[in-house]
């Protein structure tokens, strides 16, 4: 039995094809992690999008959130939407989600895209993480949070190829704000373990490591890889933002394993 967390405020529904369900990271929301390869995906799949709850235009509930609550959201936001079974992209965070409710709801679920995913923390996602909690805490320097932000999605060379002034805009997006319940997202790290969950996957999975990523290091993707039997792992040269860097090369990947998946 699914237990949405939100009605369904907030969610993106476009395309036309078998289903592909998103899961987007923390701190962010459909258009945020997935923006740039809407256009793309929808070409070949009937997208649907669900922001979490405490982002969009989605509460945070009375309760704590968990990652099984936000499972089920998802899938429960692509069932309302007529979508009973689809793949599955997550994104950061949204990798964890996928995996979780990929184990929750097997009978809905046809493949995998995990990318720039963890299945668990490390010390040093630990670190980054209550970093960005601290400095996006109330009273806080919004603008230093959007700098820390800025250089940990961003790659390297990615940043190192932009001017000031692009450097100065990307700051401002990210000073802006973070949406609401960004901090009760955040908190979901602390606990956040799907490796029990990668033995009991039984469909096809992809996983997309970003070679440059400084936030979620490909460390977290070889983990995924290897505890997911069968599961393909690919690379990108970019940083954490894989859409704002590489959305063509990302697109495609999704696409091409998605239509080999099909038959």
């Amino acid at each position: 039995m699914t237990t949405p967390l939100a009605s369904q405020k907030s969610v993106t529904v476009s395309g036309s094809g078998p289903g592909l369900l998103l899961a987007h990271g923390a701190g962010s929301d459909i258009e945020d992690s997935y923006g740039p390869v809407l256009e793309s995906l929808g070409r070949h799949r009937t997208i649907v999008g669900p922001d979490y709850p405490g982002s969009g235009n989605n509460p945070l509930p009375d309760r704590p959130l968990t990652l099984d609550r936000l499972a089920d959201h998802i899938v429960e936001s692509a069932v309302q939407s007529g979508v009973h079974s689809f793949a599955i992209s997550g994104f950061s965070m949204g990798a964890a989600v996928a995996v979780r409710a990929a184990a929750r709801h097997p009978e809905r679920v046809t493949a995998l895209v995990l990318s720039a995913g963890f299945a668990r923390t490390n010390a040093r996602l630990d670190l980054a993480i209550d970093t960005w909690r601290a400095l996006g805490a109330p009273g806080g320097d919004g603008r230093l949070l959007a700098s820390y932000l800025s250089l940990m999605v961003g790659g390297t060379r990615w940043l190192d190829e932009r001017s000031r002034e692009e450097v100065e805009d990307q700051v401002e997006l990210f000073a802006a704000g973070m949406p609401p319940g960004t901090d009760a997202q955040l908190a979901l790290f602390d606990d956040i373990d799907v490796r029990a969950d990668l033995a009991r996957i039984a469909v096809p999975a992809l996983v997309v490591s970003p070679l440059g990523d400084l936030l979620v290091t490909p460390v977290h993707s070889r983990e995924l890889a290897e505890g997911i039997r069968g599961a393909r792992l690919a690379t990108l040269d970019c940083g954490h933002a894989i859409a704002a860097e590489r959305p063509a090369e990302w697109a495609g990947l999704i696409t091409e394993f998605l239509a080999a998946v099909d038959g």
